[in-house]
């Protein structure tokens, strides 16, 4: 299309070249004759003998040509308006630009083209709405500079190639964009280019004003809001005036509350500064904001404040012994810090090099035991104030060390908010849940207690939004955990560790009689003596309803109990008073959930077979007991190896592997087929399959259910096990032995067998469950094979194999 729209003429042209600046058909400009390329391009063209000489108007960008010119021809000559010659030269078509050749005169000639455009009349209606276009657009864009008399003219312009070369009196484009409408040859698609230049300003042009519109905005209201406080001032002074009241502003009133406020010296100093800085700092500034929320908080800390120990020793063992029984290890630390810090306090050593005798103490146990609530009983014991910290799901450092002031909305963190909130410096702080701390990419909030927690550090404590230090080494902390492994270990090595392993049966009768019962009593609306559990009923709810380490079962299942007879005593179906004995749990809540297996029938006993051990292991619910199944595939299956299930890690599967080892090698010894464990495959199995289970201890477990396995000897079902073996069949020491011991307890059995190097650990049971059990501390293996298998003479088929 554009070679039809287009006729090709020969020219031999003087170059006047124009330096970032371009001119296009159609354009009239005036030249400055000064110039001495200018000059020579027009006297070398005024020699011609046309009657107006003609120039070819080429640009130069940074010493370049393009490849396209204008033929110009100069209409007139004279003088500008500022007096210097100048030349009025007018655009008449486009020329492309051959080689050079010479010429008269000092201007540089070249061999030119001249492009003569055809556009077809009338207009295609393709073309017509283009042409619309572009004359709204430059009509909009006239009309919001004021030009409303050149309007009209570009009404007036039909030619599609005049149109497109209207654009170049734009001051808007660049000269790049001008030479790109120079060498577009087609003059529709010049106008294309020339439309699409001039829709992308008017764009340009409303988001600029849209912004400067909002500018406006914000500084007339900025203006508005300045002008109203100032007269607001004015009016509250003449009031004070007319009252007879001193005026006084508000970085005044804040300097008055800093220099009456108890402080130390440098956050004093650090204050006053602040309320320099208040003072300067302007009615509109974000700072000031921030200066008066820093104020307001160091204000609101009781920086001197502490409340007076109660030293009587005697009197706060009573307070804990009333309010949680059992748990005699924490009560007795207390009672031990108590007794240390009266002696101290007698003998004047109550602050030695700016540290006082506070405690970082971690409770660590099952769910259910009472840490959280032992928490506030220490407060009470110790006449301190108290204040709970939860920690569970923390992810963010700036919880526990605060934000920096720079940011929006900062805070100071949880631990400088708990001494706010408890009114005094020397309060009990519980961190709850300190195992459940967790890290990311804004930081590890166990890495920030580091300083919080350690005695020498934290009497210099500083947090990022304060900036001073704050003392905390008079603070009690006590951190609770259900898994000490969860715990980092430079953040434990902090801490003084006091196990919670769980309760006994009596202790948990104990408790539901004087505490669980009560408070559920008066949650069911009814009163102490309407109903009456007896503690053989508590007893049976403690052993066959609930298995726990802990008493919030226990709880549930009084309260479902209660629940139940209020029920039925509205509906008229129970009078009141009610005794409830053990025969009537089952009518009113149902079966038992958890039967001892010495207390079910001998035949349906997981042990009834050979192949299935018992052992102790502890999960973070407390000690619990598991069952190891071993069996032997068929020889004609052609099975091999050794096969493990019940999700296990990798110690476990290790342990398992030393247990097939040690009878592969030593089985002969023991008296044991072992030629089944070379030809066919073993396969052992952990239930509850969808329990993690790891660690070393069920070693001797595996190898006696393998044992039995393999000799058809039934493993004694009163019996459980714990220890871990080695290749050459020593019974190597364990941890959680107190929780394990307590854990077959409660599962009813009678006999354990410990690793001889655990017998120390027996001086942390309680006596009430060593004179139930009956523990064999052991060496070897041959010993728990002999203490756990059934007699030789009762035989009974290998039902595995």
């Amino acid at each position: 299309m554009a070679a039809e729209s287009q006729t090709f003429t020969p020219l031999t042209l003087p170059v006047l070249p124009l330096d970032d600046e371009v001119v296009l058909p159609g354009m009239v400009v005036p030249l400055d004759l000064t110039d001495t390329e200018v000059r020579a391009a027009v006297q070398a063209a005024s020699r011609s003998e046309n009657s107006k000489p003609t120039v070819l108007l080429v640009p130069r960008v940074d010493g370049n040509y393009a490849g396209t010119g204008v033929l110009g021809t100069i209409e007139q000559v004279g003088r500008l308006s500022d007096g210097d010659p100048g030349a009025l030269i007018r655009g008449r078509g486009r020329v492309r630009i051959g080689a050079g050749t010479t010429g008269p005169g000092a201007a540089l000639w070249v061999e030119g083209t001249r492009i003569d455009e055809i556009v077809p009349d009338p207009l295609p209606g393709q073309i017509a709405e283009l042409v619309k276009e572009y004359k709204a657009l430059a009509t909009d864009w006239l009309k919001k500079r004021g030009a409303w008399q050149v309007v009209d003219r570009v009404q007036q312009i039909d030619d599609v190639s005049q149109l497109a070369d209207n654009s170049g009196y734009s001051p808007f484009l660049t000269t790049a964009q001008k030479i790109e409408l120079l060498e577009t040859a087609d003059p529709i698609a010049r106008l294309k280019l020339a439309t699409e230049q001039l829709r992308e300003h008017l764009a340009e042009q409303d988001v600029a004003e849209s912004i400067a519109k909002d500018v406006q905005e914000g500084v007339d209201k900025q203006q508005r809001e300045f002008l109203l406080r100032r007269q607001l001032e004015a009016v509250r002074k003449e009031l004070r005036e007319i009252n007879g009241e001193d005026g006084e502003d508000e970085s005044d009133d804040y300097r008055t509350r800093v220099e009456a406020a108890d402080l130390p010296e440098k956050v004093r100093e650090a204050a006053l500064k602040e309320v320099e800085k208040l003072e300067r700092a302007s009615d509109q500034s974000p700072e000031g904001s921030w200066i008066r929320t820093w104020l307001d908080t160091v204000l609101e800390l009781p920086w001197n404040e502490r409340t007076d120990d109660q030293y009587d020793i005697a009197g706060a063992k009573a307070v804990l012994d009333a309010e949680h029984a059992g748990l005699q290890d924490v009560k007795e630390r207390i009672t031990e810090y108590l007794a240390v810090r009266k002696r101290r306090l007698d003998r004047g050593l109550g602050v030695v090099g700016g540290r006082r005798g506070g405690a970082v103490l971690a409770l660590v146990g099952p769910p259910g035991v009472g840490k959280t609530s032992l928490g506030e009983s220490v407060a009470h014991a110790m006449g301190r104030k108290f204040v709970r910290v939860a920690l569970g799901g923390v992810r963010d450092e700036a919880e526990i060390r605060g934000h920096r002031r720079t940011y929006v909305g900062a805070l100071p963190g949880r631990i400088v908010r708990a001494i706010k909130e408890a009114g005094s410096m020397n309060p009990v702080v519980l961190l709850d849940e300190i195992d459940k701390v967790g890290s990311d990419f804004r930081g590890d909030p166990a890495a920030a207690l580091l300083e919080v927690l350690d005695p020498a550090q934290n009497h210099t404590f500083r947090d990022h939004y304060l900036e001073v230090e704050l003392d905390l080494s008079d603070v009690v902390f006590l951190a609770t955990a259900n898994v000490l492994e969860a715990i980092p270990e430079a953040l434990l090595d902090r801490m003084e560790l006091v196990r919670l392993d769980g309760y006994t049966e009596d202790e948990k009768v104990v408790i539901a009689r004087d505490h669980l019962l009560p408070r559920q009593l008066e949650r069911a609306g009814l009163e102490k003596d309407e109903v009456v559990l007896e503690d053989s009923a508590l007893r049976k709810l403690a052993g066959e309803y609930t298995r726990e380490a802990g008493v919030r079962n226990l709880e549930r299942s009084v309260a479902r109990l209660l629940r139940k007879v209020a029920a039925q005593h509205e509906l008229g179906d129970r009078e009141l008073p009610f005794t409830i004995g053990a025969e009537q749990l089952r009518p009113l809540i149902g079966r038992p959930h958890h039967v001892p297996e010495s207390a079910q029938d001998p035949a349906e006993r997981r042990t009834a077979v050979p192949g299935v051990a018992t052992g102790l292991a502890v999960t973070g619910a407390g000690g619990d007991v598991l069952f190891v199944e071993a069996s032997l595939a068929d020889p004609e299956t052609g099975a091999s190896g050794l096969t493990l299930t019940g999700q296990l890690g990798d110690v476990m599967k290790e342990s398992a592997q030393i247990a097939l080892s040690f009878l592969r090698s030593r089985g002969a010894e023991l008296e044991l087929p072992v030629g089944d464990l070379k030809d066919r495959g073993v396969h052992i199995h952990f239930p509850a399959g969808s329990v993690p289970k790891d660690g070393p201890s069920a070693g001797i477990t595996m190898t006696t259910a393998l044992a039995s396995l393999l000799s058809g000897r039934q493993v004694r079902t009163d019996v459980a096990m714990t220890g871990e073996v080695s290749l050459t069949g020593r019974v190597l020491p364990i941890g959680g032995l107190k929780q394990k011991l307590l854990a077959a307890h409660r599962a009813g059995i009678t006999t354990v067998v410990i690793p001889k190097r655990n017998e120390a650990d027996l001086d942390d049971v309680p006596q009430e469950i060593l004179d139930t059990l009956q523990v064999h501390p052991v060496t070897d293996v041959r010993q728990v094979l002999e203490l756990a298998l059934s007699p030789a003479e009762v035989l009974v088929p290998a039902a595995a194999a």
